[in-house]
This record gives structure tokens, sequence and C-alpha cells, in this order.
């Protein structure tokens, strides 16, 4: 027994507790077709939130940093002055970073670019790799590359190491070598030889 009036059913009027036919739930059918509207439970903004500047005071001067280098800065003091759930936070954190850093640095970007030019030169000119030397003598035209390259291109090589000569080779290949940041096994300091500093 439903509770209908004699006669009426499932295509009877409509009332209390007796929706009319047209809006009544389908057996199978969902009843939020569209879902959940977008952006309702987002994710908290931390890259906004950290990447803002703000002002910090150290030794009565006052710096702009960015609200993750200030968090930072913080939990570190904090760490220095005994707190060791601080410290662990903070050391953590660098480690995170640096993992962070070392993997944009080995994963190869996805770029695929179409040159009208012809030379491996003039490739790695076109993508800011490698800068022409001699521009007015065509016939002896050589190519050194950009320090970002080769710091980019040793830091993929770890734990693999140059031998001297190889690190002279890329020393003298290299437009403003004194510029890179050289990684730890680097020896070779040009024309002065190995072992400087």
């Amino acid at each position: 027994m439903t509770g209908d009036p004699p006669g009426q059913g499932e295509t009877g009027s409509a009332g209390y507790r007796r929706p009319p036919a047209a809006t009544r739930f389908v057996k199978g059918q969902s009843g939020n077709p569209r879902g959940r509207p977008s952006g309702r439970h987002r994710q908290l903004p931390y890259d906004t939130v950290l990447g803002q500047m703000v002002t910090v005071r150290e030794d009565g001067r006052e710096r702009r940093v960015t609200a993750a280098e200030a968090f930072l800065l913080q939990l570190t003091r904090k760490g220095l002055a005994g707190d060791s759930a601080a410290a662990r936070a903070s050391l953590d954190a660098i480690e995170t970073a640096r993992a962070a850093r070392r993997a944009r640095l080995v994963q190869p970007s996805r770029l695929r670019v179409v040159l009208m030019s012809f030379g491996v030169g003039t490739a790695l000119q076109h993508l800011g790799m490698a800068t022409k030397r001699n521009r007015l003598d065509e016939k002896r035209v050589r190519w050194e590359l950009k320090p970002w390259i080769v710091e980019a291109a040793l830091a993929r090589m770890a734990p693999r190491q140059l031998d001297i000569a190889q690190q002279q080779e890329v020393w003298a290949n290299t437009h403003r070598p004194e510029t890179v940041r050289w990684p730890e096994w680097w020896v070779w300091r040009g024309s002065g030889g190995q072992g400087e500093g």
C-alpha cells in the first residue's frame, strides 16, 4: 500500500511526498548530471601565498624576501636557538628545495624547435645555448657554449666526471667560463691550470 488515494498510483497528482512525475528521480540516472561545481574544494594557493613579498628585519636592516624565504629564515632561527622540531623542519625544507632544483636541472624540457638555417652552431645560437665568436671572419667561426647550458649538462652527468683533458676542452669552449658554477669535483680553472678554487 503506497498511501496514494485509490486510482492515483505513480502517475497521480503531485502533493505531500508525491513530487511531480517529470521531476522524480529516474532509476540508473544521476541526480546531478552536471557534477559538482568546479572550484568548490580547490587546493590552497600555496604558490601564490608563499611567493608574496614580505619585509624582514635582520640586524636592524630591512629587506624584501618571499614569504617562503621568510618562513625558512624563521624556522632556521628557531632551530639554531635549540628548537629541535624547527631544526628538523628547516633541514627537510632545504633538502626538498635542493631535490626540486636538481630535478629541474636534470629533466630535459619538452621543446620542439623548427629551424630554417643550417649548421649546429646556428641552431645553438637560435636556442640561446651558444655565442658566435669571430663574427667578422666568416671562414673561422668559433662557437662558445653559454654558462647555463654547461651547468645543466654537468648536472645531468653526475656522478660521471670528466678527466683533465675533457675539462680543458669544456673550459676552452665556454663563453665566460669564470661565471659558471662548476661542480665540486671540477679542478680545471683556465690557463692557471688545475686546482685553483
